[in-house]
């Protein structure tokens, strides 16, 4: 198993977009939770649909283009003030648990994010995180013009760090991405932050399907593509793996290197 680079997608990988929850809750507390969830479906949607119709926007005037949708939908009212101080969380997201220990359990080994974000927001939110240092490369698909899942999106993988696709692990929570990524030639790992045993439990156990359910049913379950990833994981840890067994090819005589 060859492997050259481990490259990440930002939202919802590396980064833990329900975070947002917490000034959408603030500043609306009534419904804090569907706000949190409409945005980021619209978010997503505003993405594909801009790619389809050939009509670029950066990804933080979409994030502001579907925030307005999303208070309009829902029916608040809001002051430019208030939207960009939630606005402003996308700059600083939390990151999940095991972002920082999987890169760094990854170090040697080329690590690199490709995201739709735009490259003045990914780098602040890199900077502002503490993942800084622990990439070698931010990619934003800025530079293409269009949004993952275009296959332009993953072209860029190769053309900044001169690496195959088959000899890269893409990395992604998002399962659109995951299988995108696949079909584009990475060898993809799919982070499953919610099984699907989880999740009918948690259906079972609820009187009603509320937004934060209905969007792990919508975004967090694996496409009916046909498309599998090469690697099922429960958490970022699990990667380290990877980076052992890679490790482990590349030694003499197939011994661990020295450390």
């Amino acid at each position: 198993m060859t492997i050259d680079a481990f490259v990440f997608d930002a939202y919802g990988t590396l980064y833990d977009v329900q975070s947002v929850s917490q000034i959408t809750k603030e500043e609306f507390p009534e419904h804090g939770d569907l706000i949190t969830q409409v945005w980021r479906l619209k978010q997503l949607e505003y993405t594909w649909l801009r790619s389809l119709m050939s009509r670029y926007r950066s990804f933080w005037e979409i994030t502001e283009e579907s925030l307005i949708y999303t208070l309009d939908a829902v029916g608040v009212e809001s002051t430019k003030a208030v939207r960009d101080r939630i606005m402003d969380k996308y700059l600083h997201l939390n990151p999940y648990h095991d972002s920082i220990s999987a890169l760094d359990a990854l170090a040697g080994v080329p690590r690199a994010i490709l995201s739709n974000g735009n490259q003045e927001i990914l780098d602040a939110l890199v900077r502002n995180t503490g993942l800084e240092g622990k990439l070698e490369s931010v990619i934003s698909i800025d530079k293409g013009g269009v949004f993952k899942p275009h296959g332009d999106a993953y072209a860029l993988v190769e053309k900044t760090l001169d690496v195959k696709p088959q000899n890269t692990v893409f990395v992604s929570s998002n399962a659109f991405d995951a299988c995108a990524a696949k079909n584009y030639g990475f060898q993809v790992a799919w982070i499953e932050r919610v099984t699907r045993e989880a999740l009918a439990t948690e259906i079972a156990a609820a009187d009603t399907v509320g937004p934060s359910t209905m969007f792990k049913l919508l975004r967090m379950q694996m496409e009916n593509f046909g498309m599998e990833p090469d690697h099922r994981l429960k958490s970022l840890d699990d990667l380290a793996s990877l980076g052992r067994a890679r490790d482990h090819e590349r030694s003499p005589n197939g011994n661990a290197p020295v450390a």
